[in-house]
């Protein structure tokens, strides 16, 4: 059975998959997009990633600021479309539109449901240390992704892989896992498992107020901070450099033995930058000062001088 099909999606992450389910000849229809944002130093409006991935594709790309109007949901309708596919699209869809396909809608979700449910499970997962997590095809309900599971692969998450690691191997592995459940619904061989009431989490969006670094923390829960802060928004911490504090972002650590006050330096020369934490510490590998490029501790160190013994601004 041949699918008519809309996507729906926004960002970076979302376009392996777009690119995977036309690829494979499925017939894409139309695609949802957020609508072009001002950004960079001219403040010019930028179309998102899917959009211009769509565009190149002749794919008619549509960017409401909403979908929660009589006159979007008709639209929407008009297309025809037996199932929707979602990844990362950021727009609330009403109950009309989620009933509007005529196998709903199936959304590619970064996470092994029900835990991290919401906006920035792969960000979410790391911080808290998991060991594993995964892509998910669920098929969309009113709730926050409550809905049944219908496809699935599950992704181990190494001690020092960062969140920018993370998504650049959940990204392509959400447009295979999508195609293969675009497969079984094509045959009507496509099955659901409802979501457990049990080990339900959220992952909420990251607050610039939660990226400074706490280094009363113990060093494993630094550590994990940092990596699913990383590549961005990025966690920082302010150092001072010949007694002047700066602003340092922190893109990469690893644990390490050593005590003292927190955010006290314990190392600074060569190739080692060691900082201590509630418990523990930790080395930081790779950080970025304000307006430059992200560089190895070795070169930050020759770049700037570090006072053992300092404690953060």
């Amino acid at each position: 059975m041949t699918l008519r099909i809309v996507f729906m999606g926004t960002p970076e992450f979302s376009v392996p998959t777009l690119m995977e389910v036309v690829g494979q000849g499925w017939d894409v229809v139309a695609c949802y997009s957020q609508p072009p944002r001002k950004s960079g130093r001219g403040m010019e409006l930028h179309k998102t990633p899917v959009h211009e991935a769509a565009e190149s594709l002749g794919i008619p790309v549509f960017t409401p600021t909403s979908l929660k109007s009589e006159e979007e949901q008709e639209r929407f309708r008009a297309l025809e479309a037996d199932v929707a596919v979602v990844v990362a699209y950021g727009l609330l869809l009403p109950r009309p539109i989620l009933e509007a396909p005529e196998f709903g809608c199936l959304n590619g979700h970064a996470s092994l449901l029900p835990r991290w449910r919401g906006a920035a499970p792969i960000n979410r997962a790391i911080m808290a240390g998991d060991t594993e997590t995964g892509i998910q095809v669920m098929r969309m309900e009113a709730g926050l992704d409550t809905g049944p599971v219908c496809m699935s692969e599950t992704v181990a998450i190494t001690p020092n892989m960062t969140a920018g690691e993370l998504h650049d191997h959940l990204s392509p592995l959400c447009g295979d896992v999508m195609v293969r459940a675009l497969s079984a619904l094509s045959r009507g061989g496509l099955t659901e498992t409802p979501q457990s009431d049990e080990g339900i989490t959220y992952a909420s969006k990251i607050e610039k107020t939660e990226t400074r670094i706490d280094w009363t923390k113990p060093a494993t829960e630094v550590h994990n901070h940092i990596r699913g802060l990383s590549s961005f928004p990025g966690a920082w911490t302010e150092m001072n450099f010949g007694g002047k504090p700066e602003r340092v972002k922190v893109l990469r650590s690893i644990l390490a033995e050593g005590s003292g006050q927190p955010g006290e330096i314990l190392a600074a020369s060569g190739k080692k930058l060691l900082i201590a934490c509630g418990d523990g510490a930790v080395e930081l590998t790779q950080v970025q000062r304000a307006g430059k490029k992200a560089m190895s501790a070795e070169e930050l160190l020759r770049g700037g001088h570090l006072e053992v013994g300092t404690l953060p601004s």
